[in-house]
């Protein structure tokens, strides 16, 4: 399909082609720190991150130490640590099976881990890259981004890969619309946003970019149907109609960009790129996206997550010669 949106995206890209990274900081009254947790002795590259909301317990990908960290946020340590993985890249928490998944991306496996014993209750094989993972709690089903082209449908009840849906290249980013039994993916090798079908688990539609690259991360509103898509290439975030892909709002943002979210109660969306920023734009009344923080951060610290029922946004950021790695929680202001 071709895109309503790219005539405009590269007229803006082009006009306003400037990195976040040249603003002066602002806006840091809309994220309070609430506290630092360090990351003892965890090197490296730090990638997703899910929660157990009930416990307020984090789990973190530690991929460049091939370890999951175990946070505990009210006590604000580390209560435990999952070694001997292979380039942990995907976390979620199952909450009917109060189980922990992990997906590896060195070698491809994908292990369940009790939550509470952190004994390894079960994995499962795929080819290779497993990367970024989504739980549906409607349907007790977790879906694994992988390999060339791949994503995984694997039953967590059974822990058992029930399913594929095909891609031309790897995905990156995914969120599933559960009010249209769909998915959208990021698969930045092709510039591409694809749109999923669940029930025939099949890519139906896509819309592709001849301008920007760099496609990792993506939210979604299912209430507004609106689809936010990080660009690192230039460093923009776009903001689509979810059902036709449609452009509705174009900005400049931080630089190498992993992680977004957008809160539905205060219509903002959170960005945290390696550029060393979190961003923060707000929805006005005419629906266009306004940026009001650019919240210095360390350098590389591009992954987050932001919990909606908490009000807190957490930013993973990576060891540094002089400072250990550490988990730095945010409150959100009203």
């Amino acid at each position: 399909m071709k895109s309503n949106f790219l005539p405009i995206f590269f007229i803006l890209s082009v006009f306003y082609y400037t990195s976040c990274k040249a603003q002066e900081p602002f806006g840091e009254n809309y994220l309070h720190v609430n506290k630092i947790i360090p990351l003892p002795n965890v090197k490296g590259r730090i990638d997703h991150l899910d929660i157990n909301l009930r416990e307020q317990i984090v789990y973190v990908a530690a991929l460049g130490n091939n370890s999951v960290e175990i946070v505990d946020l009210k006590k604000g340590k580390v209560i435990h640590s999952l070694s001997g993985l292979d380039e942990p890249q995907g976390v979620c928490y199952i909450p009917g099976k109060q189980e922990i998944f992990v997906a590896n991306g060195g070698n491809g496996e994908c292990y369940f881990f009790n939550a509470s014993t952190f004994e390894k209750t079960a994995s499962i094989h795929l080819p290779s890259d497993a990367d970024d993972v989504r739980y549906d709690s409607t349907s007790a089903k977790i879906y694994v981004g992988y390999g060339q082209g791949g994503i995984a449908v694997i039953d967590a009840n059974t822990h058992k890969q029930i399913g594929n849906i095909s891609l031309p290249a790897h995905p990156e980013g995914f969120q599933i619309d559960n009010s249209t039994k769909t998915m959208l993916v990021n698969v930045p090798d092709k510039k591409m946003i694809g749109l999923i079908d669940l029930m025939q688990l099949k890519l139906v539609d896509k819309w592709t970019s001849n301008f920007s690259t760099g496609n990792f991360p993506l939210a979604l509103d299912d209430q507004q149907h609106y689809a936010f898509i990080g660009y690192r290439r230039p460093a923009k975030l776009v903001v689509l109609d979810s059902k036709t892909g449609k452009e509705i709002s174009v900005n400049n943002m931080v630089s190498d960009v992993d992680d977004l979210y957008f809160d539905k109660m205060k219509k903002r969306v959170y960005i945290s790129g390696g550029g060393g920023f979190i961003n923060i734009f707000q929805q006005d009344a005419l629906n266009m996206f306004k940026q009001i923080a650019n919240i210095p951060t360390r350098n590389g610290a591009r992954t987050s997550l932001f919990i909606a029922q908490l009000q807190i946004f957490i930013l993973a950021e990576r060891a540094e010669t002089d400072n250990p790695a550490q988990l730095t929680v945010y409150k959100t202001s009203p």
